[in-house]
Order: structure tokens, then C-alpha cells, then sequence
């Protein structure tokens, strides 16, 4: 096996490749003061931005959910990968070769799992796309003129073609180098009565990427009649290839997602190119499966969930569409976002509507006019007869749940008054009343039952008690204390500012530090090196320091500590030295009240020889104290 990535090699890349850069390829990024980033943090669910970036310290950290750390840390864990997978991944982003101390350059097959697996995925895309040059692809490249698609359009998405042969991919990929194993577990082979056969034959071919435009996955278009597999056939679920947790389109799309705060939800891969054929850059589809939970938290990160984003969803309109609609309605208060619906004239999806009616219709079409609750609603009402006083009692009965749902009061007041209007009921307070008795029973009973269904009519009397949520992890400090304030900033500035209070602060012990964490954060500076050695300021101490925490709560509160923002206006040697004076004087005075207090508890039992050498130490503190009340920063 390969050995540990040279150290030299791993701060290159490091260096290499800015943090900023890299999480922005999940979710939007926008200025947070003080030189840092702020979004919605990827790893936990949030309604407002508590994940911050630090381009020049090299760092992330969320201060809800205390997770932190520098580029390698968040591709870990956002990807799941093994530390070296992670490095091996930036390196060739960057152009960097490493180095491996333990077997020498490491070969192509001992590398991790995830970028193997990738990288078959990649090299099989090439393949693919080489091949719908060939005679035997003819009918993909007919389908997809007759479909508006040129030469152009199909190199621009990647689309290929897979032939009809039983292994005609497996073997090029062995050439390649890539073992069974690794095809097999990649879900571009499968198993055969003698060995791997390809998965995909004689289909029109579509790469799937994830986020960051890896291809992870592929969708497969049936071309002819004597194929008895499924009209589309994708990618099984894979280490790398989970179909509800990507979308297709996304790496081309995000960018102008979150430039414009919008995204398109569409169904096919037909339907994203021909919107973007038609000027909509910000149209994804799901692959295979309906959009869900994992596909809105995708969105969200881009979107950033600010007042003026929008989530349009076009289905057909045909009674599957509809029933897409509203499964789509029963995740749209996961979304900050307005969101609507988007349905073409006599059905048509936006592939068919290009074809019919041009570019313009298709920009048309997804403008949006139609909110997504008021058409589920309509769905809803629409079941029953309007006409007698049942026909309207039951419809309330199965709507007024679906609006007691919506979070923000205002906009639950507001479609509640809409409702009445569908309902034809006059008094609309009613129906105002009703929806918010709902949504008042279940805020008491913590909700427990699935999207819509009514509480039963004794109210919240059964109540089941909702386990509190998680706090988030991390220590627990006081920041209401003035004294772990200012031990806060001091260890914040010996992070991010070490140059004003180097020297000084590396003389500081552990113990000046009243609250545990932070004497903890301090013994990990001064076991890196010290302040000192972040002079001039370098993203290796930080990395020192990070390395040598014993565990990751300290980390994470190194992480928050080197990304936050300072209190103060100004930020230079006058307010460094506030910091670093207040600390010391507080742990002066601690010292002189502990040997005053043990005094007063011997009483007359002290030695004479004990009691001088108390009483001349509570004197040179006093003159200490009083200095660096009167002098400062100069007296320490």
C-alpha cells in the first residue's frame, strides 16, 4: 500500500486551493464583515446563514452546529472521504504532484475508492461521447434533432452513446486499468454468466454530476423497440451516485442559481436543455426520482433562502404531473423560498413547448404566476361538490390542514382568507379560526403525523411529549461574564491578529483563562508554538494549532474563535493591549483575594514566616494591579 501523503505536499495544496473556491461549489457565499463569508450551513438545517468562511485563515465554522475546520475538513465531511481521498482530489485540481513517503509515487490503483470511482465515471463519459460519432449511434443523433438538438447542444451537455455490444465499455475501461471490482461497484458493469458486462446498451447518454461536477452517475435513454428495459434507466445507488441527493444539471446551473436567487425544477434531461437552450441557465431535474428533502437542502444552500428567492416547478399536465405537484407542496415549507408552479398550454413539458413554440414560449412558461399552495389547494377543492354545505365542510376539512402548515402567521392568515374565497364561504373568519386552531393543536402536540392529516377532535388532550432537540455541541461558556468576553477576544486576536499581542500573550498561562474551554484553546497555542509564530501571519499556524487540540470540541472552538468577528470598531495595538490587560488584572486580583482569603481562613494559626512572605506578595500584586490600571499595555 501507498504510504502518508508527504507534509510538504499536503500544506501545498493547502496553500493551493482557496477555501472560499471550494465551498462554493456547495452553496452560496455572501460577505459577512470583517473579510469573512457567511451561508447556510450544509451540515445541519437552518432558516438564517450561522456558517462562515475565512479566505485568509484558511477556515470554516458554524456557530449553530459547531462544526469547523479548514478546505480538507469540509470536503471530509460534505463528500465522506478519508483524509488522503480529500487531498488526492484538491492536488489534481490544483496541478499539484504529491509525494508519498512509504512506497513512492502512488499508483493509479491504490488510490481512494471515491476517486477511482470517478474517474471510471469520467473516462466512461469520453467513451460515450466518442461513440454517438459512430454509425451504429445514428438513431441517438435522430433523436435528438428531432428533439431541436444539434452537434453543439450534445457536446455541451456531454451527451453520449453506449453501444449496443454485451462489454464494449468494460473492456475499454480495463485498458484503462480499472479492475472488476472497481467497475461492478461503480454500477457501469454489472455481472454476467462470464464475467462484468456493460451496464448501459445501445442508449442515448446522459452524465450525471454532483455539486462540485463530479460525474457520479449516468441517465439512459431507450433508442429501440427490442429494448425491453425501462424507457429511462440510471445509474444504480452507488458510494458515489445517491439518486435523491443529486440533480441533474446542477454543476452547470448553480452558478446562475445563485447570481439570480431562482432555480427551475423540471423532470427529464430533455426538458433542462431545452430550458437552457432557451436562456433558463438555472433549470435542474431529479434523476429517476421525485424531488425531496436532500434535493431542497441542494437548493437551499444556493439559494441562500433570502425574500426574493424563487423555486418554479413545471410538471405536465396530466394527472402523474399533478400528483408530482403536490408532492412537491407537502416539502415546500422546508423552503424559505416562494415557490410556484409552472404547467405548459395542452400539457406539453418544456422539450415539447420549445419544439412547438420556440425559445420565447419556454422563458414564458416559467415566469411564475401560480404560487404552489394555491394550486394544491385547487387540487384539493376541486374533489368536491362546491354547490351544498357538506361538499364545502368536507373540502375545509381536508384544506384547512395543508394551510395550518405554513410556518410564517401572516402568510398562513392570508391563504387561509384565499381558501375561504375557493371554498365560496362568506365568512371568512371561519375558516380564518378553523386553520389556526389547527396550527395551534399542532404546535402543542409537536406534529407528529405525516403532511395534512387532521388532529383528531378531542384536540391536543392526548398530547405526545416531544423530546427536546439536541443543543448544539460544543462548551457551554458564560458570554454574559465581562471576564470570558475579553478572554474571548484575546484569544481570537493570539488567532487571528497574532501580531498584537506577540510577544506578551505566549507569557500568559493556562490558568489566567477562567473558563475551561479557553484555557484549553490557550494550551493548544502555546503546544503550537505560540502567538509568536504566527508572526507574520501564515495559515500553517493555524493548522499547528488545530493539529495539536486534544479532541474536537477544542478544535471546533478554535475554528469559531479564528473565523469571528472582533467586537471592537478599531482593531489594533490600543485595543489588543485593552484585552491583554484586562485578562491579566483579573487574574491578578483572583491571586491577591486567594492568599487574602486563605489568611483570614488560618487566622492566628499562620507561621510568622508564612504570614510575611503572604503579606509581601499581596503587596507586590497591589503595585502590579495599580500599574497596569495606570499604565497599561507598558506595565505588563
Amino acid at each position: 500500500m501507498a504510504g502518508r501523503i508527504n507534509d510538504d505536499d499536503v500544506k501545498a495544496v493547502r496553500d493551493a486551493v482557496p477555501i472560499d473556491a471550494v465551498v462554493s461549489e456547495y452553496l452560496q457565499l455572501r460577505n459577512a464583515g470583517g473579510g469573512n463569508l457567511k451561508g447556510l450551513c450544509p451540515f445541519h438545517d437552518e432558516k438564517s446563514p450561522s456558517f462562515q468562511v475565512s479566505p485568509s485563515k484558511g477556515l470554516f465554522h458554524c456557530f449553530g452546529c459547531q462544526e469547523g475546520g479548514d478546505t480538507i475538513a469540509f470536503v471530509q465531511k460534505i463528500d465522506h472521504l478519508t483524509f488522503a481521498e480529500v487531498v488526492e482530489r484538491l492536488a489534481a485540481k490544483a496541478g499539484i504532484t504529491l509525494r508519498y513517503e512509504e512506497g513512492g509515487y502512488n499508483p493509479s490503483h491504490q488510490r481512494g475508492e471515491r476517486i477511482r470511482l470517478v474517474e471510471a465515471h469520467k473516462v466512461a463519459a469520453q467513451f460515450y461521447v466518442e461513440q454517438l460519432d459512430g454509425p451504429e449511434a445514428e438513431i441517438g443523433r435522430k433523436f435528438l434533432a428531432e428533439r431541436g438538438f444539434d452537434q453543439a447542444a450534445a457536446a455541451h451537455f456531454g451527451v453520449g452513446y453506449s453501444p449496443a455490444g454485451w462489454d464494449h465499455l468494460t473492456r475499454y475501461l480495463r485498458g484503462k486499468g480499472f479492475s472488476d471490482k472497481e467497475l461492478i461497484t461503480s454500477g457501469l458493469s454489472q455481472d454476467g454468466r462470464r464475467g462484468p458486462i456493460d451496464r448501459f446498451r445501445g442508449r442515448l447518454m446522459w452524465p450525471i454530476s454532483d455539486t462540485s461536477g463530479d460525474i457520479v452517475g449516468f441517465g439512459a435513454r431507450k433508442l429501440r423497440d427490442d429494448d425491453n428495459g425501462p424507457k429511462y434507466l440510471n445509474t444504480p445507488e452507488t458510494s458515489i451516485y445517491k439518486k435523491s441527493q443529486v440533480l441533474y444539471g446542477i454543476d452547470l446551473a448553480k452558478k446562475d442559481i445563485a447570481k439570480a436567487s431562482r432555480a427551475v425544477v423540471v423532470e427529464g434531461y430533455t426538458d433542462v436543455m431545452a430550458c437552457h437552450l432557451a436562456g433558463i441557465t438555472t433549470a435542474i431535474a431529479t434523476c429517476g426520482t421525485a424531488f425531496g428533502g436532500d434535493h431542497i437542502k441542494i437548493l437551499r444552500r444556493l439559494l441562500m433562502d433570502n425574500g426574493s428567492a424563487r423555486v418554479i416547478f413545471t410538471f405536465d399536465g396530466d394527472a402523474a404531473g399533478q400528483k408530482a405537484a403536490l408532492r412537491a407542496f407537502e416539502d415546500d415549507q422546508k423552503f424559505a423560498a416562494e415557490t410556484y408552479i409552472a404547467i405548459a398550454p395542452d400539457g406539453m413539458d418544456p422539450c415539447d413547448l420549445r419544439l412547438a413554440k420556440g425559445d420565447e414560449a419556454v422563458r414564458d412558461l416559467v415566469e411564475p404566476r401560480t404560487p404552489l399552495f394555491e394550486f394544491a389547494l385547487r387540487q384539493i377543492v376541486g374533489r368536491y361538490d362546491l354547490e351544498t354545505p357538506a361538499g364545502r365542510g368536507a373540502a375545509l376539512d381536508e384544506a384547512a390542514p395543508v394551510v395550518a402548515r405554513i410556518k410564517n402567521s401572516s402568510s398562513q392568515h392570508e391563504v387561509a382568507v384565499q381558501l375561504a374565497g375557493m371554498l365560496g364561504i362568506l365568512d371568512t373568519q371561519f375558516v380564518v379560526k378553523r386553520v389556526g386552531q389547527l396550527a395551534r393543536w399542532a404546535r402543542e402536540r409537536g406534529d407528529q403525523r405525516g403532511p395534512g392529516q387532521t388532529p383528531s377532535r378531542g384536540g391536543p388532550r392526548h398530547q405526545q411529549v416531544q423530546a427536546p432537540a439536541a443543543a448544539p455541541s460544543g462548551p457551554a461558556l458564560n458570554l454574559r461574564s465581562p471576564a470570558h468576553r475579553t478572554e474571548r477576544e484575546l484569544l481570537k486576536l493570539a488567532l487571528q491578529k497574532p501580531a498584537l499581542v506577540s510577544p506578551a500573550f505566549d507569557a500568559y498561562g493556562a490558568d489566567e483563562f477562567t473558563a475551561p474551554p479557553y484555557a484549553a484553546v490557550r494550551q493548544c497555542i502555546a503546544e503550537a508554538g505560540g502567538a509568536e509564530l504566527g508572526v507574520p501571519e501564515t495559515r500553517e499556524y493555524l493548522v499547528q494549532v488545530l493539529d495539536v487540540a486534544p479532541n474536537d470540541t477544542v478544535r471546533n472552538l478554535v475554528t469559531e474563535l479564528a473565523v469571528e468577528v472582533f467586537h471592537g470598531k478599531t482593531i489594533d495595538e490600543t485595543y489588543a493591549g485593552m484585552q491583554l490587560v484586562q485578562v491579566r488584572l483579573r487574574a491578578v486580583d483572583r491571586r491577591i483575594n486567594d492568599v487574602q482569603g486563605s489568611l483570614a481562613r488560618l487566622g492566628s494559626n499562620v507561621a510568622p514566616d508564612h504570614l510575611a512572605a503572604a503579606q509581601n506578595e499581596v503587596w507586590v500584586l497591589q503595585q502590579y494591579a495599580q500599574s497596569l490600571r495606570n499604565s497599561g499595555a507598558d506595565a505588563l
